[in-house]
């Protein structure tokens, strides 16, 4: 039998995406996507699943693909997950079900994301098939913020029976999926598509509700809510500590893509929320959220862009993927070096970056190679513009509003890792604001869990 090799998705030109902010990756033809599915080997313990937070039966569901059964290959990723259009795009599969691929051994793994999106694609083009609800059970939970947690431990609910609430700070619903990725990696439409398959499950979404200011925890309880899952994610900015991160023309990751997607700066002068980009810019850091600002800031005029990462290439956490679609797209790196201060004119405007190189040392807690400063190694770079995305911390509203509610000492909320529970009963949290920054499939797996909890913790008290 012919060896098959892993398909290649069909992508946009670099020359021609960097000038749009259409999706990348086009996907998967019906023939790529079939083909692909041969590839698998119907494991009969299949690593794949494992490897997955939410546990899709992959080979399931790659076979009724390679059968042609596309409807039923979707209905079958969604008895685990509700948001697979997104989860194929966004999920680091390469680190998850892929990497634990039997086939990934002597080759390339199957290309079980890019399955995923696939039929999930060719469901929305036939037609979204909503399930059928039970009856209304009579109980109410609210939950507090409409990123990747919320949204799948909402769902859950809704197929209970319960009337779901979900209160979202921001004006338009999706949390980080709408704030945080842009639309060259998530398009809109997509993102729109997945929300208004929740709503149709009868699951309610209050925007420009921000609990904690409007009302808090125990507000909601006193409305009537038996129980409120926390799923605000870890929005708030961790920046630097240096000299001059107050200037004018420095920007953290956060505010840069938040004023790009979700107040469409990038469709200036229709939207009037401008970003004026200079002629170079840097960007401080080596993860996706690095790679998303810095291909944005192409996108948007820059006339170069430079990511400056404090370890070597091969230490960076971001995907592979990103970083090799970054380097087509013109984006330039400086490995093994570190900001120190930033320097202003006389009017407070950003103009360039004192650097410091570095060198690897021992391991540190998260596996890598701690980076080490070079005494005497500094150097001057001009700049016109800086964005900082060295990473997110906990959002503190909620719980400063919340008594009962401890939180650990980075600040996130301290929660069972199985069921999400708090100290604070009939309180549950998952997702970014328990873990950290961690990935769209893994908060997902923790909304399905605390709805499960949440399920037998309302039954018990009744």
């Amino acid at each position: 039998m012919k060896k098959i090799p892993r398909q290649h998705m069909p992508e946009q030109d670099p020359k021609e995406r960097i000038h749009n902010f259409e999706e990348v990756a086009l996907g998967f033809t019906a023939e790529l996507a079939q083909l692909e599915a041969e590839r698998c080997l119907n494991c009969p313990r299949p690593f794949c699943v494992e490897g997955c937070p939410v546990n899709i039966k992959i080979p399931n569901f790659i076979q009724l693909i390679k059968a042609g059964k596309f409807k039923e290959a979707v209905m079958k990723i969604k008895e685990d997950n509700f948001l697979p259009a997104i989860c194929g795009r966004v999920c680091p599969q390469e680190s998850q079900c892929e990497a634990k691929c039997v086939v990934g051994i002597k080759g390339e793994p199957v290309a079980i994301g890019r399955l995923e999106r696939f039929v999930a694609d060719w469901e929305y083009e036939h037609g979204v098939e909503v399930p059928e609800l039970p009856p209304p059970n009579g109980h109410r939970v609210a939950i507090v913020g409409s990123g990747p947690a919320g949204i799948s431990c909402s769902v859950d609910l809704a197929k209970m029976g319960y009337e779901v609430t979900i209160f979202e700070a921001l004006h338009e619903p999706g949390g980080v999926l709408t704030y945080g990725i842009p639309p060259f990696r998530l398009p809109r439409k997509v993102l729109k598509n997945e929300l208004e398959f929740v709503q149709k499950l009868g699951v309610k979404i209050v925007t420009d509700a921000v609990v904690g200011y409007l009302y808090t925890i125990d507000d909601l309880f006193k409305e009537g809510y038996e129980a409120v899952f926390i799923a605000v994610g870890a929005g708030t900015p961790r920046f630097m500590g240096i000299e001059g991160e107050n200037l004018i023309g420095v920007y953290s990751a956060s505010e840069f893509l938040t004023r790009i997607n979700l107040m469409h700066a990038h469709e200036f002068p229709e939207y009037d929320t401008p970003i004026q980009l200079g002629k170079r810019v840097i960007v401080v850091g080596g993860g996706n959220v690095a790679m998303d600002a810095a291909r944005t800031a192409l996108r948007i005029g820059a006339g170069e862009v430079v990511v400056v990462y404090r370890r070597s290439r091969k230490e960076m956490p971001a995907r592979l993927e990103e970083i090799g679609h970054a380097e087509e797209e013109g984006v330039k790196f400086e490995f093994l070096v570190n900001p120190v201060r930033f320097i202003g004119d006389e009017n407070g405007w950003l103009r360039g970056v004192e650097l410091i190189k570095m060198e690897l040392g021992e391991p540190d807690e998260s596996g890598r190679r701690r980076p080490v400063p070079i005494e005497g190694s500094n150097f001057i770079m001009d700049i016109d513009n800086a964005i900082i995305a060295i990473g997110q911390a906990s959002q503190p509203i909620v719980a400063q509003t919340t008594p009962g509610l401890e939180l650990n000492k980075r600040g996130y909320v301290i929660a069972d890792e199985e069921t999400g529970q708090t100290t604070r009963e009939g309180v549950f949290a998952g997702g970014d604001i328990v873990t950290g920054a961690a990935t769209v499939i893994s908060a997902m797996g923790a909304g399905r869990k605390a709805a499960k909890a949440i399920h037998e913790y309302i039954t018990k008290k009744n």
